[in-house]
């Protein structure tokens, strides 16, 4: 099977190049995370998951231990999405804790390209496996993830992240 970045070999580019341009023509580019992002970080985080957004402090955590593993979408005026992963001690497992793209920048293909850019660095890493959950209900981010070469033969897991919080979990090997 190709690797996603062949199947889409149009976003197989460098993550500091401009690759879309938002609504307002400001072109839109995948960097790492800076310090100075975090309050826009935990802005896009609000508005994509308003009823259990990340605390700052948990952003800020995430930023401290795996500042390496949180890419953004910058426009050069805000950020419009941003991927957060984390790999075992092991350095075997990675795990892609949250996609977020802004509301009204969905449906642009901006989350597949957070996604490539997170694949094609563990790729040159030692990581053999990458993992995520998904609420069973996002019928969207699944069906992105199943695009990309992720599967799952466990079905839905029941309460996964606490009482009411079903999660399927997902992997793809590397």
């Amino acid at each position: 099977m190709a690797l996603p970045e062949e199947r889409f070999p149009f976003l197989s580019g460098r993550s500091d190049q401009a690759f879309f341009a938002d609504r307002a023509d400001r072109p839109l580019t995948t960097r790492g995370v800076t310090e100075a992002d975090l309050p826009e970080l935990l802005r896009v985080d609000r508005e994509v998951f308003p009823d259990e957004p990340y605390p700052y402090f948990v952003l800020r955590q995430h930023y401290d231990v795996h500042g390496d593993g949180i890419f953004v979408l910058d426009d050069g005026e805000s950020l419009q999405g941003y991927v957060l992963f984390a790999t075992t001690s092991d350095g075997g497992v990675c795990w892609v804790l949250s996609l977020a793209v802004a509301p009204g920048q969905r449906g642009r293909g901006l989350g597949r390209r957070l996604m490539l850019e997170v694949l094609r660095q563990l790729r040159g890493e030692a990581v053999h496996e990458v993992r995520l959950t998904v609420e069973p209900a996002n019928a969207a981010a699944i069906m992105l993830y199943r695009s990309l070469g992720f599967w799952s033969e466990e079905g839905v897991r029941r309460d996964h992240l606490g009482p009411g919080e079903d999660r399927i979990v997902m992997r793809m090997g590397l």
